[in-house]
């Protein structure tokens, strides 16, 4: 093709379909053929056999209209008895054929659409499961949940619709149009005439149910996140009274949510019911026209039956064709917000080549070496230095927002700095296997979580002991456990809501026990308790952290007197180290606040 026919071609294509559609048909197509690459294609026997007995159930459609001219000429109208076996037995080996490949393939199709989308689900919660938490920072649990469950939902309640179309209806819709040209060609002119007047008013809805789809999902994860905050946060509800308001706000999403949906079934209810103006248009012209042919007798009563049956029939697929293109956008609109999250990639990974520790874990020693880390465009931590000595108690004490908790997310690999290192026996944990690294650290924080499960399971996580009685005896587990019915297999209920605070605290000590790590961090872990729990759990601490390498963020800085060292912290930067008295005797930060929190000066 030379240049210039090549630019006219261009132009063309640009008047024909503008950039934006283009680009959206580049779009859907490379979504469908992911679905089938990671998908479809491998059950490919499943569904070819599918389609198979979709083809043959819509092919039965044909033969139904076919039928009908015999069956008039001959039977009805000449006569002949000896036709009537024939044809009887025609019309009912053809509704056996269509009810049997019609359950087959229904058979088939829920199988197929169930195993993908399951297989979706599973491996879209796997995929999210690997990036970084960053990821799960912007979007909130009740989206990220539709996600996972909404728009696979959606996508499977689509996928048989499109496959009975693409499979049934496209070989119903030549199969009767076969039968009506070989009756009459003009007939068949005068029925379809109206067709093309389709196309704008279906091009227009597509856009409408496009836009509405989307906004319909956004109001979704809306929605889902609204509920999600109202569950787990039904105590605060009631304390402050607000039941009416959050109910209200629930409402008022709800509304938007239903207007969006309305909104775009209105869009999805127009093709269809454009296509049957459409064919009322062309029932009338061939009505008018075949009808004076028949009185002037030109045609045959059994001919213009089997064409009305042909062009009768053949509406109803197409009405299907057209309602599909409608939740061909929806199932578009879902099919791309899946694809987009399995597109988001980690960056916290494990190197190509993980180096190893020069020294074991259990005698490294913890750094942070000039380190610079910051949340969007807000700074956290300045230039922050400071070494942990490996098997000693490492505390880290300063006013909130400080980055005492940065240190634990950055040590760990949750976020990696934006200058500086993190080390780990002089080993950048940049530098290390990532399930390597972790699996040298036990958290344990002030709001520990646990799953709803046993209390049992919550300890020993995805590996069993068989010492598990007496880790839960050290971190006076056993005490609680020794009154409850079912024991240690008694479920904790929704993030540990049928434990107290310092129960809970209790089995994320035990927990840390048995994954007997060579590291320690322990965030404001007896805070929000009561001197019971808090004497308590001290004590199942101070069994942990013996011969630890334990790193400590605390409030309360009586529970820290005894660290080994003091790390001051400051807007992210460190400003002081040393013990508990060599640090009073500065009168710096460390001595203010805590004079301050016990009210009296040394």
């Amino acid at each position: 093709m030379s240049a210039p026919t090549h630019h006219r071609h261009q132009r063309l294509v640009s008047l024909v379909m503008p950039q934006s559609l283009r680009q959206n048909s580049r779009d859907s197509l490379d979504s469908w053929l992911w679905l089938w690459r990671n998908y479809l294609r491998q059950h490919i026997r499943r569904f070819l056999a599918a389609v198979f007995l979709l083809a043959i159930e819509g092919a039965m459609l044909g033969f139904l209209s076919w039928i009908v001219r015999p069956m008039f000429d001959q039977v009805f109208v000449a006569g002949n008895r000896g036709a009537v076996g024939w044809v009887a037995a025609a019309v009912l080996s053809i509704f056996l054929v269509r009810a049997t490949a019609g359950f087959g393939n229904r058979v088939l199709m829920t199988s197929l659409t169930q195993r993908v989308t399951a297989s979706l689900r599973a491996n879209i919660l796997r995929h999210m499961l690997k990036l970084d938490s960053a990821f799960f920072q912007k979007r909130s649990p009740g989206k990220l949940g539709e996600l996972v469950r909404g728009d696979t939902e959606i996508l499977s309640g689509k996928l048989p619709l499109l496959f009975s179309t693409i499979g049934r209806d496209l070989v119903a819709l030549i199969a009767l149009f076969t039968v009506a040209i070989s009756i009459d060609l003009i007939w068949t002119a005068i029925a379809v005439a109206a067709v093309p007047a389709l196309l704008w008013p279906v091009k227009r809805l597509h856009r409408k149910v496009a836009k509405r789809t989307k906004l319909a999902r956004n109001a979704a994860e809306t929605l889902a996140e609204r509920l999600n905050e109202i569950l787990h946060g039904i105590d605060t509800i009631k304390l402050n009274n607000i039941e009416r308001h959050r109910s209200r706000r629930y409402s008022d999403d709800l509304d938007r949510y239903v207007r969006e949906e309305v909104q775009s079934e209105l869009g999805r209810a127009g093709i269809p019911a454009i296509t049957d103006i459409v064919a009322g248009i062309g029932f009338f012209g061939v009505l008018i026209y075949g009808g004076l042919q028949i009185i002037g007798g030109e045609k045959t009563i059994g001919e213009f039956m089997s064409f009305f049956t042909a062009i009768g029939l053949v509406f109803e697929p197409l009405r299907r064709v057209g309602n599909v293109t409608g939740q061909w956008v929806t199932a578009n609109t879902s099919l791309r917000r899946l694809r987009d999250a399995f597109d988001e990639l980690p960056t916290i990974v494990t190197p190509a080549s993980p180096a190893e520790l020069a020294v074991a874990a259990e005698a490294a020693d913890v750094a942070l070496e000039d380190v610079d880390f910051s949340y969007s465009d807000q700074p956290v931590l300045r230039g922050a230095t400071f070494r942990a000595e490996a098997g000693k108690t490492t505390a880290l004490v300063g006013v909130s927002g400080a980055g005492k908790s940065t240190v634990f997310r950055i040590l760990t690999r949750l976020a990696d700095p934006q200058a500086g290192r993190a080390t780990i026996g002089g080993t950048d944990v940049k530098q290390l296997d990532l399930p390597s690294l972790r699996r040298m650290f036990s958290v344990v924080t002030q709001d520990a979580h646990l799953f709803d499960e046993s209390i049992r399971d919550n300890i020993v996580l995805d590996r069993d002991s068989p010492h598990l009685d007496e880790i839960m005896d050290a971190a006076h587990v056993s005490e609680f456990v020794g009154r409850m019915t079912d024991g240690a297999g008694t479920r904790v209920g929704t993030r540990g809501s049928e434990l107290s605070g310092g129960q809970r605290q209790r089995v994320a000590i035990a927990r840390a026990l048995h994954r007997n790590t060579p590291i320690l961090l322990l965030d404001e872990a007896t805070s929000a308790l009561d001197a019971q729990s808090e004497a308590l759990i001290q004590e199942a601490l101070e069994r942990l952290s013996a011969g630890r390498t334990t790193l400590v963020i605390a409030h309360r800085l009586a529970t820290i007197r005894s660290a080994d060292k003091i790390v001051v912290m400051d807007e992210g930067r460190v400003v002081d180290e040393g013990t508990h008295d060599e640090l009073i005797g500065r009168d710096g930060i460390y001595a203010h606040l805590y004079w301050l929190q016990f009210e009296k000066r040394g």
